[in-house]
């Protein structure tokens, strides 16, 4: 996961890394220029669909079991999208 973060992070979002063990991954983007796209389009709503939903996705097909809680994203108007990740073994 951490890999596709570095993909991404170097080429559309800014990110501050909050916490990362072996337990979570908690993370900050700052900028985002899916956000930006999406927002001059007068968008938001669908990138948040096409974008911002599918990280959901991504935890859910990851192994073990990990869950994702995000309170807030740049897409929705926020100053930052805030990544909570937490991991647990597949039982």
């Amino acid at each position: 996961m951490q890999d596709a973060l570095a993909d991404v992070s170097l080429k559309e979002v800014e990110v501050e890394m909050r916490r990362h063990d072996k337990e979570v991954l908690e993370f900050d983007v700052t900028r985002c220029r899916f956000a930006e796209f999406f927002r001059a389009l007068g968008e938001p709503e669908l990138g948040a669909l096409l974008i911002c939903e599918t990280d959901f996705d991504i935890a859910s097909a990851s192994e073990g079991e990990v869950t994702l809680n995000r309170s807030q994203t740049i897409m929705q108007g926020a100053p930052s999208c805030t990544f909570r990740y937490k991991f647990a073994p597949r039982q």
